[in-house]
């Protein structure tokens, strides 16, 4: 009886054991899936765009498709450019950018081929108004792509802006921040140089050639690279993007004429040879200059270039 009593207590007691270890195999488990849960809430973020929309990554990005040259750039700078598997027609900046499939013109995209490569987000863009751009963009979400809107940055603040929200996205804010600060640095360099020339020249940007001529007003991302190269810009007077005649410049005599044209031979000649302006004062003294299209109408990471290269062509005695 004793025997049997002392086995029945031994298999009670193992019991008690298994159970306990169960349990605790158990808590061990909610532990386990109550920390991955947490690292789950930890890693998952949200970033809001210039939709207004709150964009939640369970990651960062670790494939994007960038459906604006400026954005490009901004991704390059802050050193993930590498993780762009789309990009458009006019990616040019840095060369590796020249390497990425095209899947845009950056007026139209390919919906199908972007699907198709699966991108982790969409860095697209919108002009505030484009609803044809936007009603596409919905598409690329109705089907599962994570979508990112940044409207067309009109000012260096935009432009501050967009690097930062880009910079969030990708999880690196630190980046965005150093970037942000060597951008106004190089233009604080140029603004020293510039800064005790009393009377700023009067300078006519040309965009558009003959025979539809366009300049920049005011309201202009260009108008604020000029602005800060301390030069006058002979068509202030005029709002956004604006056509004026020959003979309106004629009129204005510019002491220096800078053109962005890049689609046509040696644009500069071009506007030294134009017939009727021989009495302006650019031409007279042949102070009209080529300005890079891309550094100075890209609202992106290369602002503070776009400012050097104005204060240059109009002072390059400053600049020796």
């Amino acid at each position: 009886m004793k025997k049997m009593f002392k086995l029945q207590w031994l298999s009670v007691l193992m019991l008690a054991l298994v159970l306990v270890g169960c349990g605790a195999k158990e808590d061990t488990n909610k532990d386990a899936v109550s920390k991955e849960n947490q690292q789950v809430e930890k890693t998952s973020y949200k970033v809001k765009d210039d939709r207004g929309v709150e964009v939640e990554f369970d990651a960062v990005p670790k494939t994007i498709v960038s459906l604006q040259p400026s954005n490009t750039e901004i991704l390059f700078a802050l050193g993930v450019g590498d993780k762009i598997v789309g990009a458009t027609e006019y990616d040019s900046y840095p060369e590796e950018a020249q390497k990425i499939e095209r899947v845009s013109d950056t007026v139209k995209f390919n919906s199908e081929r972007i699907l198709a490569l699966k991108p982790d987000v969409v860095i697209a863009y919108t002009t505030g108004g484009d609803d044809e751009n936007l009603n596409a963009l919905k598409g690329l979400e109705a089907a599962g792509i994570k979508v990112f809107a940044i409207q067309s940055a009109k000012s260096f603040d935009d432009v501050y802006g967009d690097i930062q929200q880009i910079a969030t996205v990708m999880g690196i804010k630190d980046k965005g921040d150093k970037l942000d600060k060597d951008i106004k640095a190089k233009i604080a360099e140029v603004q020293a140089k510039v800064k005790d020339v009393k009377e700023p020249k009067n300078i006519y940007l040309e965009i558009s050639p003959k025979p539809d001529l366009y300049t920049p007003g005011s309201g202009t991302f260009q108008q604020e690279i000029l602005n800060a190269a301390n030069v006058k810009n002979v068509f202030a007077d005029l709002q956004n993007w604006a056509k004026v005649s020959e003979e309106d410049v004629i009129a204005k005599n510019p002491e220096v004429i800078l053109t962005t044209v890049n689609y046509v031979k040696d644009p500069a000649a071009e506007i030294l040879s134009r017939d009727g302006w021989n009495s302006i004062t650019a031409i007279q003294n042949k102070a009209v200059y080529y300005i890079d299209t891309d550094i100075s109408n890209r609202p992106g990471p290369r602002i503070g270039e776009a400012v050097e290269l104005i204060a240059k062509a109009a002072y390059p005695e400053l600049f020796k």
